[in-house]
């Protein structure tokens, strides 16, 4: 068991948990190593607002024989995205965005953006991303704006990744604006929509870029220093970055042989976020907190409950294959009816995870923290035995 640096530790039992029951945490990601599923993790708990169980199990390295460490730095991939959320409802607080205006008004090209529709039934745009989209489908004019609010939703019609300017022709490749997230958006907008806006529910990697660009322009900041002074610096999240720095090279998991993903390896070599468990501990405190942590105020009350709403209602259900009992807020999905949904988390229940098995999430009800560092997506069970460890 580690202590934490910044928020407080208690003993389980002190605070409604009981330590058999956290126990079984730390044997779970024992199994799941001596079986080869993972090669190693972090695990926190933390209830009301103390920590109660924060372990390391395996190892960070397996090629150099090195145990996990308690700051072990994780490639977040999806589950940074709600850190946009977070950082664009500071600009909402602070009066620089509004959830209702026009993407447009922040990136004009937007403006003339269209949807793709297509001439046969049964087509679908997420299906495509081959050939050229001008053969399949004709383009229409949007019946509403791409507005701030769809984009934190996953309303907006922007494709899971880009299809570039596949209705285009001598569009930039994707190393050329790979570092440029303007460039990035502008290719974004020379795209279609696959859907109009507000009408779906449709995952959406380019989306955080576009709100990403929102963020830039309203604050005139860079993203990443954005985040830097509004989020990091307040939260102790000292250990966040955009793209590890070379001086903490060396606390980067590593993963080699069978527990190798290409994908994974690449996003250490971009300007991905990455973090630690302690730190995503913090930002989900403080999003508990409705918005406050170590007597700093980040966010508004009323904006972290604006996060932590379903604002998508069946749209995110009735998905092909839609998560059941669960909703949808702004970058984070929500637990609406705890026995549908299987989880092991608490109605109201809200947070993301991401590629390679990081996941973090607030769970009101049981004024709970849970964050599970992996880089291998078997992380199955950790709610589960939280829940198991609640004294009724």
């Amino acid at each position: 068991m580690h202590k934490p640096k910044h928020m407080p530790f208690a003993e389980a039992e002190s605070v409604g948990l009981s330590d058999e029951g956290l126990a079984a945490i730390d044997e779970l990601f024992r199994e799941k190593i001596d079986a080869g599923r993972i090669q190693g993790g972090v695990t926190i708990v933390a209830r009301m607002g103390k920590v109660v169980h924060f372990s390391t199990h395996g190892k960070m390295d397996v090629v150099n024989d090195r145990a996990m460490e308690p700051d072990t730095s994780f490639l977040m991939a999806s589950s940074s995205k709600p850190l946009y959320a977070a950082a664009a409802m500071v600009l909402v607080d602070e009066g620089l965005i509004n959830l209702e205006e026009a993407v447009s008004k922040y990136i004009p090209e937007f403006a003339e953006i269209k949807v793709a529709v297509p001439l046969k039934s049964g087509k679908d745009m997420y299906s495509k991303g081959k050939g050229k989209i001008s053969d399949n489908y004709r383009l229409v004019p949007t019946d509403t704006p791409v507005t701030v609010y769809h984009l934190l939703t996953h309303t907006s019609g922007i494709p899971w990744f880009s299809l570039g300017s596949l209705t285009k022709k001598g569009s930039k490749g994707s190393k050329e604006i790979a570092d440029d997230l303007g460039a990035r958006v502008d290719r974004i907008a020379s795209s279609p929509l696959v859907f109009q806006p507000g009408t779906q529910w449709g995952y959406s990697n380019d989306a955080l870029d576009v709100i990403g660009r929102v963020i830039e322009v309203a604050s005139g900041m860079k993203l990443d220093e954005f985040m830097s002074e509004k989020l990091f610096k307040p939260l102790e999240m000292n250990n966040t970055y955009f793209g590890l720095p070379k001086a903490k090279a060396s606390k980067r998991m590593v993963l080699k042989g069978k527990y190798q993903k290409e994908a994974l390896e690449k996003y250490f070599e971009v300007k991905g976020v990455v973090s630690t468990a302690e730190d995503y501990l913090h930002f989900n405190q403080m999003l508990l907190n409705e918005g406050e942590l170590f007597g700093r105020r980040v966010l508004s009350q009323k904006s972290v409950r604006i996060i932590s709403t379903d604002h998508v209602g069946n749209l995110f259900s009735r998905m092909d294959k839609g998560p059941k009992g669960m909703g949808f807020g702004f970058m984070v999905s929500i637990t609406i009816d705890p026995d549908e949904a299987e989880n092991g988390r608490g109605k109201g229940s809200f947070g993301w995870g991401g590629m390679g098995g990081t996941s973090s999430w607030a769970d009101p009800e049981n004024e709970l923290v849970g964050v599970l560092m992996l880089q291998q997506e078997h992380g199955e069970g950790f709610a589960e035995a939280i829940k198991a460890s609640i004294k009724r």
